[in-house]
C-alpha cells in the first residue's frame, strides 16, 4: 500500500532560523502513518477497544537529507514494504516538489492487551498490502 499525506510547515514546526526542527519530522511521519491506516479503513480506536490491539513503533531509522522551511508544502509518502506475523515495515519520505528531504524506515509491531507482540489480523494485513492510487 502507498499513501500520500500532504502538510504545510507552520511557524510552530520551525526553530529560530525558520527551519523545521528535526524532531518534527517524526511527528510528520507519525501523522502520515495514522492517515494511511485511516485511508485503509482501519479504525485504531475501535481496534483497541474491541480487540486490545495497537501498533507500537519498535524502531525508526532516519536520514535528514535537505532542509524544510516555514510555509513549505510537503508530502509524506508512506509505502508498506513488509508485513510478517506481528511486524509491519514502512518506508516514509518527506518530499517538497519531488525532492526528498527526509527518509525513514519505521518498524511497527502489533501489540495485544498484555503488551506482548501479537499477530496482525488478516483483515488488516490485506488492507495494508492493497495498492491504491495516490491522488
Amino acid at each position: 500500500m502507498r499513501h500520500l499525506h500532504r502538510l504545510r510547515v507552520y511557524y510552530e514546526d520551525t526553530d529560530f532560523a525558520g527551519i523545521v526542527y528535526y524532531a518534527n519530522y517524526f511527528k510528520f511521519i507519525e501523522r502520515a502513518r495514522t492517515e494511511m491506516l485511516r485511508a485503509a479503513g482501519i479504525d485504531q480506536i475501535k481496534l483497541r477497544s474491541e480487540s486490545g490491539i495497537v501498533f507500537a513503533v519498535r524502531r525508526v531509522e532516519a536520514d535528514f537529507l535537505r532542509l524544510a522551511k516555514f510555509d513549505d508544502l510537503l508530502g509524506v509518502l508512506t509505502t508498506t514494504t513488509e508485513i510478517s506475523g506481528a511486524r509491519l515495515v514502512l518506508r516514509q519520505t518527506v518530499q517538497r516538489g519531488g525532492e526528498i528531504l527526509f527518509e525513514a524506515t519505521a518498524v511497527l509491531v502489533c501489540v495485544g492487551k498484555s503488551g506482548k507482540p501479537t499477530r496482525i489480523p488478516l483483515a488488516i494485513r490485506r488492507a495494508m498490502v492493497k495498492n491504491d492510487p495516490i491522488d
